[in-house]
C-alpha cells in the first residue's frame, strides 16, 4: 500500500441504479447504503478521500423528464442536467454516509461539491461525438430533433437512434484548490459526480458550459492527481480485470504494471463502452504520478487497497 493514505475511490453507476430493479429513489438509497463498506473502511484506517460517482442510468432519467414535458417546461441544457445528478446523487451518499460515520464512531465530516472539471473547445471529441445518451428514437423523431434542437444522433444497433454527444479528456477541476484543502483536513469529499460538469474557458477568461459528457473514471484519475492522491480505486461490478472476458480463454489479471496494462490495452483487450476507459484512468493516474490503481467490485475495496482482492496496477 502506497505510503501517502489519500486515495480517490470511483463508485459505478451500479453502486446507485442495478439494471432490472425499478430506479426509485427508495431502492437508490438502498443500493448506495450497500456500497459504501469499502469507503466506511478506509475512512476508519484513516484515509483521506474524494469520493466520485457514475449518473448514466440518472441522467437518462433526466433527460426523459424533460422530453415529457415538451412544451411545458424550459428545456434544460445537458450541463444542467449532469449539476442536477452531482446534487441529487451526491446527497444520497453524502446522507448514507454521514449515518454510517456516525452509527460506527468515526468522527469525519462529509461534504459534497459540484465540479466543474475543464475540457478543451479544440478537443478532437468535440468534432466527432460518440457518446450515446437519453433515449431511442425511431428515424422520423430523429431527424425532427436534430432539425429543431441542432442535435446530432446515430443509429444505436436495431433499437433506433440516439442523441450523440462528445466526451472530450478532461485536464483540471475549477473547484481542485478547495477540494485540496477539505482533503487535507480530513473531510471526505464527493466531486466529480457523473464526470463533472464539463466546461471550457473562453476567449474572455471565463468558465463556459458545453454540451458534453466526461467520463467519471478520467475525471476521478485528474482529480486524484490534484489532491495528489496515491491511490485511485475504481469500484465496478465484476472482482477483477479479465483477459479475453466471457471467452473459455477468460484470464483473470492479479498485480501488473503500466506497461502490462498499456500493452493490453492496445491489443484490445478492453472496449471502448466497458472497460477501456477505466483502463485509460488507471494508465492516466499512474503516468501522472499515483502509485497505485485497484479495480475491483464493491464488496472488495478495503481489500483490494491492501492487495488481497481485485486487479492492481502499479507503475513499472
Amino acid at each position: 500500500m502506497p505510503e501517502k493514505k489519500t486515495a480517490v475511490i470511483a463508485l459505478g453507476g451500479n453502486a446507485i441504479t442495478h439494471p432490472g430493479q425499478e430506479d426509485t429513489i427508495a431502492n437508490q438509497f438502498a443500493n448506495t447504503r450497500r456500497s459504501l463498506d469499502g469507503i466506511v473502511e478506509l475512512a476508519r484506517e484513516g484515509f483521506n478521500l474524494v469520493v466520485s460517482h457514475g449518473n448514466g442510468p440518472q441522467v437518462g432519467n433526466a433527460l426523459l423528464r424533460i422530453e415529457l414535458a415538451a412544451g411545458r417546461t424550459p428545456i434544460l441544457p445537458l450541463g444542467v442536467c449532469v449539476a442536477d445528478t452531482e446534487g441529487g446523487m451526491g446527497y444520497m451518499i453524502e446522507q448514507s454516509l454521514q449515518n454510517r460515520l456516525r452509527a460506527e464512531g468515526i468522527d469525519r465530516p462529509v461534504v459534497t461539491i459540484i465540479t466543474q472539471m475543464l475540457v478543451r473547445p479544440d478537443d478532437p471529441a468535440v468534432e466527432n461525438p460518440t457518446k450515446y445518451i437519453g433515449q431511442f428514437y425511431d428515424e422520423e423523431t430523429a431527424e425532427r430533433m436534430m432539425s429543431e434542437r441542432g442535435w446530432q444522433m446515430k443509429k444505436d444497433s436495431d433499437r433506433g437512434y440516439r442523441r450523440v454527444v462528445p466526451s472530450p479528456m478532461p485536464y483540471g477541476s475549477v473547484e481542485a484548490a478547495t477540494i485540496a484543502r477539505l482533503v487535507e483536513s480530513g473531510t471526505i469529499v464527493i466531486a466529480g459526480g457523473g464526470g463533472g460538469i464539463p466546461v471550457y474557458i473562453d476567449e474572455h477568461g471565463n468558465y463556459e458550459g458545453m454540451d458534453a459528457v466526461i467520463d467519471k473514471d478520467l475525471a476521478s484519475a485528474v482529480i486524484g492527481k490534484e489532491i495528489d492522491a496515491g491511490v485511485l480505486s475504481i469500484l465496478t461490478s465484476v472482482d477483477a480485470v479479465s483477459l479475453d472476458f466471457g471467452k473459455p480463454s477468460q484470464k483473470t489479471l492479479g498485480a501488473i504494471t503500466l506497461s502490462q496494462a498499456r500493452t493490453y490495452l492496445n491489443e484490445g483487450h478492453f472496449p471502448p463502452g466497458s472497460m477501456g476507459p477505466k483502463i485509460q484512468a488507471a494508465i492516466k493516474f499512474i503516468e501522472e504520478g499515483g502509485k497505485l490503481v485497484t479495480i475491483t467490485s464493491f464488496n472488495h475495496a478495503r481489500d483490494s487497497v491492501h492487495g488481497e482482492a481485485g486487479t492492481r496496477i502499479v507503475p513499472d
